[in-house]
């Protein structure tokens, strides 16, 4: 892997906004129908497949990168993944399902960062796969987020348990809860039966891969960081019974963290509000830090 420059705090993050305000992304056709998701490894907008196209049959782009962001497509409440493809509940995009949430904004905002923070060959795009593609495993990071109510299929399941077993890194996001929590326990009861979920120490890896981090924070979804900045009274970070953040994790046989599960915080939120004035500072810098220091222990352990 190639060399990574640092950073100061901050300044990535300052950096950042400065280079989304000259950003131009496509929108989705007004009116028009769902797309069907790029093809896994295709380096490509969803804004710009024609749409109604079915996957494997579009025109794209053959170029390939060291890096992708993958998002991974779940089923859930009774929805099947893949429902909706123009953003979910809270993105800036249309209607979807749960997996998309902040979708795709939050996915374009972090690449920038990504590639303006390191020197990896990262694709500029947002990379959704299905967990029952085959093609998951050739990628070894994928983002998960509202985890609270996922129910896989049964072909879902065996592709994320494989993806695992493969050296796979999943990263978890943006459910709060007791609810949420026994959701998402439950699903990864099915998927690694037997594997113990616990806190992950400060001393980890996870933490000063590139960034030292001293401390969790609680990042906020866009509407309480607002509330935040302008000191709106009673404001919280905090969602439902959802207090105090967690960082926790799955370790394989070999003491490898396979899932990082960021519970009661929402860091896709402040990848996708970055830009945003009234976003603070202190959670944007947290949840980029935390990013690129997880990016880098997948690709290394």
């Amino acid at each position: 892997m190639r060399a990574v420059p640092m950073l100061s705090a901050g300044a990535a993050t300052l950096a950042l906004a400065g280079a989304l305000a000259a950003t131009v992304y496509p929108a989705p056709p007004a009116g028009s129908a769902p797309a069907s998701p790029p093809s896994p490894g295709i380096c490509q907008s969803v804004d710009e497949l024609p749409m109604q196209a079915r996957p494997g049959q579009e025109s794209r782009s053959g170029e390939s990168h060291e890096f992708y962001f993958t998002r991974v497509i779940y089923s859930d409440g009774g929805r099947r993944g893949g429902m909706g493809f123009f953003g979910g509940r809270g993105g800036r995009g249309g209607r979807g399902g749960r997996w998309a949430t902040d979708y795709p904004t939050a996915d374009r905002t972090f690449t920038t960062f990504i590639k303006r923070l390191t020197s990896l060959d990262t694709c500029n795009w947002e990379h959704p796969v299905s967990l029952a593609d085959p093609d998951l495993r050739r990628f070894p990071f994928i983002y998960a987020v509202e985890v609270g109510d996922w129910s896989l299929t049964d072909e879902e399941l065996a592709g994320l348990r494989g993806f695992l077993a493969a050296g796979g890194f999943m990263v978890i996001d943006d459910f709060w809860g007791t609810y949420e929590w026994q959701g998402f326990e439950r699903e990864m009861n099915r998927i690694l039966p037997g594997n113990q979920i616990v806190e992950i120490p400060m001393d980890s890896p996870i933490f000063n891969m590139l960034y030292q981090i001293e401390k969790i924070e609680q990042v906020p979804n866009i509407s309480n960081a607002r509330d935040i900045s302008i000191g709106y009274p009673g404001a919280s970070t905090s969602e439902g019974d959802g207090i105090v953040p967690h960082v926790r994790g799955i370790y394989d046989a070999n003491g490898r963290l396979s899932v990082i599960i960021n519970w009661n915080t929402d860091l896709g939120d402040s990848w996708e509000w970055a830009d945003d004035p009234y976003y603070p500072l202190q959670f944007s810098t947290y949840a980029y830090q935390l990013a690129a220091n997880m990016i880098l222990y997948s690709m290394t352990h």
